[in-house]
């Protein structure tokens, strides 16, 4: 089994991008985390673990802030990291690419599809989570709005952890890449996961992404019992099953 060979890449401005790369055939997978995650979650080992197996290229990595790449995370906004994605990509990816985006991620991955569309060959949304921003800004309770207009930030609750900071600026810089005020003009094969009992994204959510999205090949596949995160065994499964099924047996 290949080893994941690892390092930091210089987004062009001092600030290093943390990634691990399996080196193997195409097309690759690309796996793009979660808002206040990072790379070594248990849907990106399990991913690791099973292109390793498969002898695939495989590429996971962590944004600005996250885990253990440079930078703030309070510095950090859509546009910012769907740019580390971008670097990312560019810069340790040869070839055709299949995004596997989770929650954020999956946000990130869209984005990505459209800027860089001869180098996408598929898309893998879980829990994926487009316009986020937009649905915390509509449901800021009068404190939490307050402190960000007084302080620029306001830290949330977590279920997964600590508090973290929702800024001024992630809010604002959401604005300005909304995809779901459209048509998504995504040709290539889409396929969406989302558990029903999700207390974070409404499973809604990925039917109104699936209808946005102009392709033709685009499969919604709810879990019934399912939670945000979708890292049960079972689920994992579902995931692997999907993204196998993108990926051509020759490797061509």
């Amino acid at each position: 089994m290949t080893a994941e060979a690892t390092g930091r890449l210089d987004r062009g401005d001092g600030v290093e991008l943390a990634w691990r790369r399996l080196a193997g055939r195409g097309p690759g997978v690309v796996f793009l985390g979660g808002f206040n995650s990072d790379m070594t979650g248990t849907k990106a080992e399990d991913l690791a673990a099973f292109c390793a197996a498969q002898g695939r290229a495989f590429l996971r990595f962590d944004y600005s802030g996250h885990g253990t790449s440079g930078g703030r995370f309070v510095d950090g906004t859509i546009g910012r990291w769907a740019k580390d994605a971008a670097c990312v990509l560019d810069a340790l990816t040869e070839g055709p690419q299949i995004l596997v985006g989770s929650s954020m991620g999956g946000w990130i991955a869209l984005l990505l599809a459209l800027r860089r569309r001869e180098r996408v060959a598929g898309l893998v949304g879980i829990a994926a989570a487009p316009d986020f921003t937009s649905r915390i800004t509509a449901t800021l309770e009068p404190e939490a709005r307050a402190a960000i207009e007084r302080d620029g930030a306001w830290h949330r609750p977590s279920a997964y952890g600590d508090p973290y900071p929702i800024t001024r600026a992630l809010l604002e810089d959401g604005e300005r890449h909304l995809l779901l005020q459209g048509p998504v003009p995504i040709a290539v094969p889409v396929r969406l996961l989302h558990g029903q009992q999700d207390p974070d994204v409404p499973w809604e959510l990925s039917l109104r992404t699936a209808a946005a999205i102009t392709g033709p090949d685009v499969q919604v596949t709810l879990i019934k019992d399912g939670d945000h995160r979708l890292s049960r065994p079972a689920d994992l499964l579902v995931l692997r099953r999907t993204l196998a099924a993108l990926l051509p047996e020759d490797g061509g």
